[in-house]
This record gives C-alpha cells, sequence and structure tokens, in this order.
C-alpha cells in the first residue's frame, strides 16, 4: 500500500520542504492541505500551479489529494458550494492531484435535507470531474461521521467521480468497528485517513501506535494498493510534538502494519 502524509502536520511549511520531509523519510505522496496561508490554494496563479506540480515530481511524490474546507452539504445556497468545487477540481488538475477532500458540513437539521443538498451539488460537478480526470472525496467527519452516513449520502449520487475517504478516528468514535465501516463505503473506494489519540476525550495526535485507533484492523481490510493516508492534526493541537521528527517512524509503522495486515488471515480484494 502507498502512503502519504497531509501536510496538515506541518502548517505553513514550504511545499518544497514538505516534500523533501517526504521523500527523505519513506514516503510515498502528499496529501495537500488546501487554505489560505498554504503553499496550495485556489488562487494560485498559473505559474505557481506549474512550479508546484514541478516540485512534487522532482521529489517523486504523488499529490494524492487536495485538503479543501468545502462543506458540501452545508445550509445555503448551491451556487457558492458548487463554484468552490469548481475551483478545487481545476487545481487539482494543475497539480496532477488525483482527489479533492471535501466535508459533509450537514448542519443541525434532518439528515435527509442535508444528504440532498449534498447530492445535488455533488451531482452538477461530477461531470466536470469526470472530465478533468478528478475525483471528489466526502470525509467521514462532522455531520456524517459514519461510514454508513457517507454512505447514503453518495448513493444519492452513484457517479464514479464521487466517492468516500475514510477518516479512522472519526468512524470508530461514531461507534463503528472497521468491517461495518470498509462495508458500507466499499462501493465508494477513497483513500483512507489513519492518526492516533488517547481517547474521545483527549484528541490530541500521537505517534501511529501510540493510541487507541484501531489501525491495524482497518488496514487488513483493505485492497492491496489502496493508498493510506497519514492526517496529523496539528494546527488544532498546539502541545502536540512536532510532526517532522516523527514522519520516520509513522512511515516504519504504517509499512510493517501493512506487511503484517497482507500475511496470513488478510481480507482478500473484494471482501
Amino acid at each position: 500500500m502507498p502512503l502519504a502524509y497531509s501536510t496538515l502536520g506541518v502548517p505553513g511549511l514550504p511545499l518544497a520542504e514538505a516534500a523533501r520531509l517526504g521523500a527523505d523519510h519513506g514516503w510515498d505522496g502528499l496529501e495537500l492541505r488546501c487554505a489560505e496561508g498554504e503553499s496550495v490554494h485556489p488562487a494560485m496563479t498559473p505559474g505557481e500551479r506549474r512550479a508546484a506540480a514541478r516540485t512534487l515530481r522532482a521529489h517523486g511524490l504523488t499529490p494524492l489529494a487536495l485538503a479543501s474546507y468545502v462543506g458540501v452539504a452545508a445550509p445555503g445556497p448551491d451556487a457558492p458550494v458548487t463554484d468552490a468545487l469548481r475551483s478545487h477540481l481545476r487545481l487539482a488538475a494543475d497539480l496532477g492531484a488525483g482527489a479533492v477532500r471535501v466535508f459533509p458540513r450537514g448542519g443541525d437539521g434532518p439528515r435527509a435535507e442535508a444528504d440532498d443538498r449534498g447530492a445535488r451539488r455533488l451531482a452538477a460537478v461530477a461531470r466536470e470531474a469526470r472530465a478533468l480526470g478528478v475525483r471528489v472525496l466526502v470525509e467521514t467527519h462532522d455531520s456524517h461521521r459514519g461510514g454508513r452516513a457517507v454512505a447514503g449520502l453518495l448513493a444519492r449520487v452513484a457517479h464514479p467521480s464521487v466517492g468516500a475517504l475514510w477518516d479512522l478516528m472519526h468512524t470508530h468514535l461514531a461507534g463503528e468497528t472497521p468491517a461495518e465501516t470498509r462495508a458500507a463505503l466499499a462501493p465508494y473506494p477513497g483513500h483512507v485517513q489513519v492518526k492516533d489519540i488517547a481517547g474521545p476525550h483527549d484528541r490530541t495526535p500521537l505517534p501511529l501506535g501510540a493510541g487507541v485507533l484501531p489501525i491495524t484492523d482497518c488496514l487488513r481490510l483493505l485492497p492491496p494498493g489502496s493508498w493510506v493516508c497519514w492526517e496529523y492534526e496539528a494546527p488544532w493541537h498546539p502541545a502536540a510534538a512536532p510532526l517532522p521528527p516523527l514522519l520516520a517512524s509513522g512511515a516504519a509503522f504504517l509499512a510493517a502494519t501493512v506487511e503484517g495486515a497482507s500475511g496470513p488471515g488478510a481480507v482478500p480484494d473484494g471482501a
């Protein structure tokens, strides 16, 4: 399984430095946080986009996805959401990224209404996403923390350019086992975000394997070749240890876990 780390863990770091860290410490790709103040954002000029793509190629790293903050099911009019989706899709295509991560952000109203909004907006951009060669991945997060909730939204779209991003922490905190999440999201495959925490009341990021999240149980369920991304939520937890010194051991932990998950008793592709 190829491994990526999210630049969320190194907020504000120039792209060249984030790429160097990845290449030097055993990572195959980057999930690129796409926000104001970061090296990657929708207001990048054509020249900046070409330079960023060259930087990633020079370090041999795959731009796995743009991690946007678009809320596809957020209350309000559709146009601002679909406009933001399209701008992120074009940026992803320019950088060579295969996906754009989005959040549900469905609010506190009825789930069915949130699903209607999200499905309508995702369907509106699905054809453009396909033409660009980029997928939209809805993360298990906020109003749709569980895999079954995200699957319910995606079933209303039913388009190959729209899929799911499995954030292991959120599905675990939603009460789903990895097997339940995998079964729900299997028709909508995207990459998986792993992390580790001490527990539901202390989500300060920890080195992989040092907390309570069922990383091994998750990875053993994935088809061969699935991308796994370490999302280290540094901006929200200033007391967390810096990520760069942990990158080598994190890659080694995931590589060893993947190797063990591929051994006897592993779940075959299509299970």
